[in-house]
């Protein structure tokens, strides 16, 4: 018996449309490697599409005042809470994550962002008038850019839209959001959400693979690109963008150090920082990957870390006892096995380091020591559930092999000693530094990176400026 596969939609201007030459993605349940549903691949007559929609309906959407869209916004989040076993589901079909976590650590961080930014809608504002030359007065405007085009990853699809949709809409712009080839179920279903909220054309979500992404980056309509992934998508969307001057926003990979002082509580440091390292199968671009531990309890918090890997499960999203749930697709899985396969004779691997059982993409809790700061598994972004870990003598190589790679967007400092937390806090060159624990978020606080994690800021009201302009208008009082 062949079971029908569910059909997914693009949603443009209010409505639900198969692609306009009507192909199609499969879309594999990563806990499975099993086919669930088909999603449209959207070309240039599809992004046309929701361009236009998004362009018509900005203007009624930009002059609507703050508080009708802090209305509109409420309702969107309340809708997601009432709603909220319809978005696990298509999250877990999407993503193989544990139903547990992700109706635990997911749905409730969603919807107080939401909220946090329908709240920041009613403070669009400029600063104060004044005369700065005689016989005029200033004033300085803060309006929404326009339309947005946003493209989220598959780590986190339903955050992440709406880490791009909230600041969005609050300040004034409309949207078109792509979500990843391989996680569009759960974006889709809130365009089901929102679309009865919010006017036509003011959400749109457009499904399709990196073409369709570049049709809607190097669209001449929107005025701002926004993009959460990899480094060589960043770079590839700058690119795009400079051709016409759009704005760009870029969240982009990680490496996060985390630097262990031999004054810290090892029993302690050793349960935070595997359960930030493996969380989300360690999918996480502010994910504990790097560990680097003062050499004088090198040992003891390796053999620590290795028992927490090993007592760490990974497995079927209905088992309450897992952590995480399998690798995204296959790509990643080959990517994640073939780090461990290159790893170098000076490697040790301490615990894991191999897929478990043959269906689905689930790979082990994995730690490896004995790297040196050069070696290829220290310099690239893994983006699995792979801790690895390094010895350091002071202060200065701490911060040397810390601040020694391409990425720069999270890390995190574990010592008993404040001065030194306050020094190594101001040295370490990482858009986030967390002390004494890693990778807690919260809506009021920036999250956003430096070098190649990008520029821009997600969450607070810092985010919420990234999707405005400034304008100064004088009048002469003559």
């Amino acid at each position: 018996m062949t079971t029908e596969l569910r059909r997914l939609r693009n949603y443009i201007n209010g409505e639900f449309r198969d692609a306009t030459d009507g192909r199609t993605i499969e879309v594999v349940n990563p806990a499975t490697g099993e086919v669930y549903a088909t999603s449209p691949l959207s070309g240039q007559a599809d992004v046309d599409a929701a361009m236009e929609a998004a362009a018509a309906a900005f203007p009624a959407w930009r002059d609507s005042t703050p508080s009708e869209r802090q209305k509109v916004l409420l309702k969107i989040a309340d809708a997601f809470e009432e709603r909220a076993e319809e978005l696990i589901a298509a999250e877990v079909e999407n993503t193989g994550k544990p139903v547990g976590i992700t109706a635990s650590e997911e749905i409730p961080p969603m919807v107080d962002q939401i909220r946090f930014f329908a709240g920041a809608a009613r403070l669009l504002e400029g600063r104060s008038a004044g005369e700065y030359m005689e016989g005029m007065t200033s004033i300085v405007r803060r309006e929404p850019v326009g339309v947005c085009a946003q493209v989220a990853p598959w780590n986190y699809p339903m955050m992440m839209a709406v880490w791009k949709f909230a600041p969005a809409l609050a300040a004034g712009n409309t949207v078109v959001l792509k979500p990843s080839d391989t996680t569009p179920a759960s974006t889709v279903l809130m365009a089901e959400i929102i679309g009865q909220i919010v006017p036509k054309g003011v959400f749109n979500v457009v499904c399709g693979d990196r073409e369709t992404g570049k049709a809607m980056v190097e669209h001449p309509t929107p005025a701002m690109a926004s993009i959460t992934g990899s480094v060589r998508a960043g770079m590839q969307v700058a690119e795009s963008a400079a051709k016409d001057v759009k704005r760009v926003h870029l969240e982009l990979g990680g490496k996060a150090p985390v630097v262990v002082f031999e004054d810290t509580d090892i029993a302690k440091a050793v349960e935070d920082i595997s359960v930030a390292g493996f969380f989300n199968a360690g999918q996480d671009c502010t994910a504990a990957t790097r560990v680097l531990v003062h050499t004088s309890i090198h040992d003891e918090f390796v053999a620590a870390l290795a028992k927490a890997a090993a007592e760490t499960k990974t497995g079927q999203p209905d088992d309450e006892d897992v952590l995480y749930g399998p690798l995204n697709n296959a790509n990643q899985l080959k990517q994640v096995t073939g780090f461990i396969e290159r790893l170098p004779a000076h490697a040790k691997v301490e615990a894991g380091g191999h897929r478990v059982g043959d269906k689905g993409y689930f790979y082990a809790p994995t730690v490896v020591s004995g790297l040196k700061q050069d070696d290829e598994i220290v310099q690239n972004e893994v983006f699995g559930p792979v801790i690895t870990v390094q010895s350091f003598t002071d202060e200065a190589q701490a911060l040397e092999f810390a601040n020694g790679v391409e990425y720069a967007l999270a890390s995190s400092v574990w010592t008993k000693d404040h001065a030194r937390a306050m020094r190594m806090s101001k040295a370490l060159d990482f858009g986030c530094v967390w002390i004494n624990t890693h990778i807690p978020l919260v809506a009021e606080m920036p999250h956003g990176g430096y070098k190649k994690s990008g520029y821009g800021k997600d969450l607070s009201a810092y985010g919420f400026e990234d999707y405005t302009r400034i304008k100064h208008v004088m009048t002469s009082l003559g």
